[in-house]
């Protein structure tokens, strides 16, 4: 029997979890709680500072490249409590010379001024939460911030220096047409961002709009507003390098990049996730969800993953780039043998889900649209049970990578990048 290809340490990154918010949007199943009485700051970033300290062996020597502060809301922690944070990280971890910081902010939440000090404080990029820009529809989908406050917030970014900032953006909202979502992305490439995350509303379980649903465009109303969409973003000079992440030359995200290549991760917070990769084995840790529970909690759980679900994994990410990927990346950072997935590489692609190169493979326009298909030809075949539940809502368009996403985010605790499919991006 052939020996098994070496795994390959790939690059490292930080993703730190906030997990409160002003208010619970009735879409969101992320990890966020309404903020109940006064923020826990001291506390919790005591508790952040100590988890950063325990996970720093496990990595000795290896550099972060990219940070991403995630909610929640972040934004709801001052410069100075983001400043000390990342000195005590810095303090504990090696830093690239040109690591990716990135803060998530809700227009909501910025006084005027405050980008400024982030940027002191060693923030890079901002991934702001516009959603869109009809008033009515920002109440409907619960947001506190208006139209107005986003303009403002991005005009702080420039003025601060910041100009390297991602937009959420949301569509297939209620009551949303393709005129209206392309309203929304005219307004939204008014504010020069370098960065859009374009994703499709969809029901989570769980959730308030689950629960009561509000009236959505069907499917095709969905697919004509993601093409006409499509098409404007080309026009404005946007390439599309990830299933829900358009960016300007340069811009894409980097921290959202190692998540879709398989790289590693600390998480450090209240539910977040990391993965690290040793000299034979695939590690994932979990921190406890619940705000209270993680402050009183020691070290993350963690598991191994198993080799029948590497595949998986790795397919789930890598198959989200427009780009596709190379085999030697499957190798390297697997540790199973390119031959190992000949077989549903082959069914992909007869289907017309995925197209071969000359190095690797990358998903057609058709799996693209249809990724829950695609990646179910990779599931294992022993999945658990949130395998399943994660490629459960057979979706069109943005809508399935949005569905598939939502399993990756689990894994990867990423924030809005992106969060996977809200930016970690």
């Amino acid at each position: 029997m052939a020996a098994m290809p070496a795994l390959v340490t790939p690059p490292l990154a930080l993703y730190v979890h906030f997990p409160w918010c002003v208010r619970k949007c009735p879409y969101c199943d992320f990890n966020s709680y309404t903020l109940q009485g006064e923020l826990p700051r001291e506390a919790y970033l005591a508790r952040l500072e100590r988890d950063l300290a325990a996970q720093a062996g496990a990595v000795r020597g290896r550099e972060i490249v990219s940070v991403f502060l995630g909610g929640g809301t972040p934004s709801l922690f001052p410069p100075a409590a983001i400043d000390r944070l990342l000195a005590a990280a810095r303090a504990h971890l090696v830093f690239a010379p040109d690591a990716e910081v990135t803060l998530e902010a809700n227009p909501g939440t910025i006084e005027r001024g405050r980008f400024a000090e982030y940027r002191a404080a060693g923030v890079t990029r901002v991934s702001l939460g516009a959603q869109t820009f009809d008033a009515a529809t920002l109440a409907v989908l619960g947001r506190i911030h208006s139209p107005e406050e986003t303009r403002r917030a991005a005009e702080e970014l420039h003025a601060a220096g910041l100009a390297n900032f991602n937009l959420d953006l949301m569509y297939a909202l209620p009551g949303q047409d393709p005129a209206g979502a392309l309203r929304d992305v005219a307004e939204a490439l008014a504010l020069a961002p370098a960065h859009l995350s374009h994703y499709q509303l969809t029901l989570e379980p769980g959730t308030v709009f689950a629960a009561r649903p509000p009236p959505l465009p069907d499917d095709d109303a969905a697919a004509a507003m993601l093409g006409a969409c499509a098409a404007r973003l080309e026009a404005a000079g946007f390439g599309q390098y990830e299933v829900s992440a358009w960016a300007r030359p340069g811009a894409q995200c980097r921290h959202n990049l190692n998540y879709w290549t398989f790289g590693d991760y600390l998480g450090a917070g209240a539910g977040a996730h990391g993965k690290l990769t040793q000299a034979t084995a695939i590690v994932r840790t979990t921190h406890l969800r619940e705000p209270r529970r993680y402050l009183a909690a020691q070290a993350p759980e963690s598991r191994p993953v198993p080799e029948s679900e590497r595949a998986f994994e790795f397919m789930l990410n890598a198959l989200r780039l427009t780009a596709g990927f190379e085999a030697r990346l499957f190798t390297e950072r697997t540790g199973l043998a390119w031959e190992s997935i000949r077989a549903p590489l082959a069914a992909a692609e007869a289907r017309g889900l995925l197209v071969g190169t000359p190095s690797g493979c990358r998903p057609s326009s058709l799996g693209l649209q249809f990724l829950n298909d695609l990646l179910l030809e990779f599931l294992p075949e022993m999945p658990e049970k949130s395998y399943v539940s994660a490629l459960s809502t057979p979706t069109r368009s943005g809508g399935a990578g949005h569905a598939a996403g939502r399993y990756s985010q689990a894994l990867n605790g990423s924030s809005k990048n992106e969060r996977i499919t809200r930016e970690t991006g």
